[in-house]
């Protein structure tokens, strides 16, 4: 594979099934590489006919238990409204990976600042284009990491 080996397609799927350990330590729940918007491909076979959790960069940071409580289980991209440049091409992978993938559902997970809504605006619009529907949620979290919304839109 030419490019970035970092930006090279890999699933880790089986190995992220796994519960806490004996030392209290809680394993990642990661199914995939890579998971930046501008990185991922809708063809990868983690996304094909999965739930697929779409989250602002900061999520994960806020929420303490992120990985056990909205990754566990689904494929992840993520993305930053704000300072990420050329968004229309994630509009493009959302329909793509509803269309093409097949996904079941996706989550979309955002902080409650202005800027990050434009993150669920692009989500929404992908679906909008998408031939097939599918349930998707929106999560906003407050800053100090509490969830202040969930709702199916």
């Amino acid at each position: 594979m030419s490019g970035c080996p970092g930006s090279r397609t890999i699933d880790f799927s089986e190995k992220t099934n796994q519960e806490g350990n004996d030392s209290g330590k809680r394993p990642s729940q990661l199914r995939q590489w890579p998971i930046q918007m501008h990185l991922v491909s809708p063809q990868a076979p983690y996304f094909q006919g999965k739930d697929v959790l779409l989250a602002a960069d900061c999520t994960a940071f806020a929420l303490g238990d992120f990985h056990k409580d909205y990754l566990k289980g689904k494929s992840i991209g993520i993305a930053c409204p704000k300072l990420d440049s050329d968004q229309e091409v994630y509009v493009e992978k959302i329909k793509s990976l509803i269309d093409d993938a097949k996904i079941n559902t996706l989550t979309v997970i955002i902080m409650q600042v202005p800027c990050c809504f434009g993150l669920a605006q692009i989500a929404k619009e992908g679906a909008e284009k998408a031939s097939r529907k599918i349930p998707v949620k929106q999560v906003v979290v407050g800053l100090e990491g509490n969830i202040l919304s969930e709702e199916w839109i």
